[in-house]
């Protein structure tokens, strides 16, 4: 018997063996290696798209079960998971991003076969924190939430990062988890250790609010409410704990639960009192300054501000939480900050996460230290919805700033009551007051606007490739398109000095919570929103950020979805080896070994070759400037066929 068990099994491999070998002799003499090379030859042809195949069945390569499932002693047509999507698609949710888990198992058959995979539709991520960073980034440009399913306590933790993110930037993402909440119903081991009493424990300092229903009424009320309030400002994610049991369960004989209707909101307005008292001070004062960080959520917004920039012809600081005002624009003063917070005797800081921060310059290094930007005496405004809602625990609301009114209302939605307020106070010695004003800007913005152009071209032959190279060639790629930068590496800001900003949608902010990991999931949750509206989304992709979650490249070849991810590979964790050099220097012990613990180096990682592998398109890493441009160029030809592509720059630290 072992004699012929040996025998069975070597017949089984040399079968198996054939059956390989012949798939390589199909290629012909050395076939696989001549198709390498061919591809390594042809740099710029992109993968080839994958046929979508029939309703139903597997994808190319996928494997099918063999086994049919056990069978189940309970039959039904409809679950309660049914009614669930019923309540989820009445909130406009295009899109939810996942993990797969066992825990929300009921919902998801739900989402893919009764409700056709389509609106919302699945996407596939390797991890939660993916899912979550793309689900902001989403929002960010569609102006609306997208869903994020996560298992039990292990895929919350898995997410809670990425939530934090989205709560310091104020972003609405509509979270679920699933969860068992009966113990008698939960299986041993596993589905105990994923359980919880309490799942939102986790997470409920950096969300808005929470719930954990306990009926399909109870969901269908909570699931409308937990959308209103993350979309009204100030916004934030929301979280409902999904009982198993609720989602795979029968709907009960007689229940007729409702699907409830969800309200228009109308946003926060000011004080109209408050809006003529701020109007005369506008009009009244010598150098008024608008501090704007994330005010602006629709384009209307962006055009309001401009509007009364405009009138006052006074002096603006973008801080880049969201697109706020345009660039190049003469009364944008955001690189000459120092020079207008000094000659202002008025300041209005709009939507500002840190007020206190925007006006004063603060030192960390060696000694801590901080001083007032402005004059003594300058009057100080603001006006938003931060201190409609604040938690105690993390410290994201920063230090408390001594303004003289603070107008709690919407900003956005503010504006036009303002422009039509200092618009019936400007008289004709007023404008003759904001011409010359306005004229002095303009000659400080065009001597800004200079300096950067020709600091721009130090170093333009270096190898590694200067930040304001990389910038300058990208520039020259998409300024003639539709472009999005979806996306940008830590302290980059060439872009905001180069390139001509003028949509709301051109840049995408940054993560809120400066937590490491956002950008590459976020750019391709603004690339998805960008797709459909047939956008270029462009992200300039930090190298330890993409190391967080490279799993996000899987996500944009498996879902098609078209964006340029150009590195921004410095091979280093560079803002902490600087911060190791200061205080080797406090301590006198000099700067040679703070690469230790911070470079990403030893080897270098190939960034190309972990895109290819993921199946996006790719090329580097590239070394010499020259080269970049006509990179550049075959990775958007690429993008603009519908796929992903990387071009891995190595570039210098900052």
């Amino acid at each position: 018997m072992a004699k012929k068990d040996s025998i069975g099994r070597r017949n089984f491999l040399l079968k198996g063996g054939a059956t390989l070998l012949g798939a390589g002799a199909a290629l012909g003499p050395g076939g696989a290696a001549q198709a390498q090379n061919q591809t390594a030859q042809n740099p710029a042809a992109p993968p080839a798209p994958t046929a979508t195949p029939p309703k139903g069945a597997p994808r190319p390569n996928e494997r099918v079960e063999t086994l049919p499932p056990a069978e189940d002693p309970v039959n039904q047509s409809s679950g309660g998971a049914d009614f669930m999507l019923d309540v989820i698609k009445s909130l406009g949710l295009e899109f939810i991003a996942t993990n797969p888990a066992a825990s929300f198992r009921g919902l998801h058959e739900a989402i893919i076969n009764y409700g056709d995979n389509k609106s919302p539709e699945l996407l596939t991520c390797t991890h939660e924190e993916i899912a979550v960073a793309m689900a902001q980034g989403y929002a960010k440009i569609e102006g609306k939430p997208m869903g994020v399913l996560v298992h039990g306590t292990v895929g919350l933790q898995h997410a809670s990062m990425a939530i934090y993110n989205a709560f310091c930037d104020r972003i609405p993402v509509y979270l679920m988890a699933g969860n068992i909440l009966d113990a008698e119903k939960r299986a041993p081991l596993v589905e105990w250790m994923h359980s919880a009493q309490d799942p939102a424990a986790l997470v409920r300092d950096f969300v808005k609010w929470d719930d954990q229903p306990r009926s399909l009424q109870h969901f269908a009320e909570s699931a409308v409410r937990a959308y209103k309030l993350a979309t009204t400002p100030p916004m934030a994610p929301v979280f409902l704990s999904l009982d198993a049991e609720l989602q795979e369960g029968p709907i009960e004989a007689g229940a007729h639960p409702r699907v409830p209707k969800l309200p228009r909101t109308v946003f926060p307005q000011a004080d109209a009192g408050a809006v003529e008292e701020l109007a005369r001070m506008l009009v009244a004062a010598s150098n008024p300054l608008l501090i704007v960080d994330r005010m602006a959520r629709t384009q209307a917004g962006m055009d309001r501000l401009v509007e009364l920039a405009e009138l006052l012809q006074c002096a603006v600081i973008d801080q880049n939480g969201r697109t706020n005002f345009p660039a190049p624009h003469p009364l944008n003063q955001t690189f000459n900050r120092l020079a207008v917070l000094e000659a202002a005797d008025l300041i209005v800081g709009i939507e500002l996460s840190d007020f206190w921060g925007a006006t004063h310059g603060f030192k960390e290094r060696i000694v801590r230290r901080s001083r007032d930007l402005f004059r003594p005496g300058t009057k100080l405004v603001s006006i938003g919805v931060r201190d409609l809602f604040i938690k105690s625990n993390y410290q994201d609301f920063q230090r408390f700033a001594d303004v003289d009114i603070a107008i709690t209302a919407d900003g956005e939605a503010m504006l036009p009551q303002l422009i039509e307020a200092v618009r019936r106070l400007v008289d004709a010695g007023r404008k003759s007051a904001f011409a010359a004003r306005g004229k002095k800007l303009r000659e400080a913005y065009e001597g800004t606007r200079k300096k950067a152009l020709a600091n721009a071209t130090i170093g333009w032959d270096s190898s590694p490739i200067t930040l304001a190279r990389l910038c300058a060639e990208l520039w020259n790629q998409i300024q003639k398109e539709d472009w999005s930068l979806v996306g940008n590496g830590i302290r980059v800001d060439w872009h905001r000095r180069l390139w001509n900003i003028d949509k709301i949608y051109r840049l995408n902010g940054y993560s809120g919570g400066y937590g490491i990991g956002y950008t590459a999931p976020g750019a391709l949750g603004a690339a998805l929103a960008n797709r459909k509206h047939g956008r270029l989304s462009v992200s300039i992709q930090g190298d330890g950020d993409l190391m967080m979650a490279p799993g996000t490249l899987w996500t944009a070849a498996h879902h098609r979805i078209p964006i340029l991810y150009v590195m921004h590979n410095n091979r280093s964790y560079h803002q902490e080896q600087m911060y190791l050099q200061s205080m080797a220097n406090r301590r006198s012990r000099g700067v040679e070994r703070s690469h230790i613990g911070t470079a990403l180096s030893d080897p270098h990682i190939d960034f190309a070759t972990v895109a290819k592998g993921m199946g996006v398109y790719a090329e580097g890493p590239i070394t010499d400037p020259k080269d970049l441009g006509p990179a550049l160029k075959r990775a958007i030809a690429v993008v603009k066929r519908g796929q992903p592509a990387l071009i891995d720059t190595v570039v210098e630290p900052r």
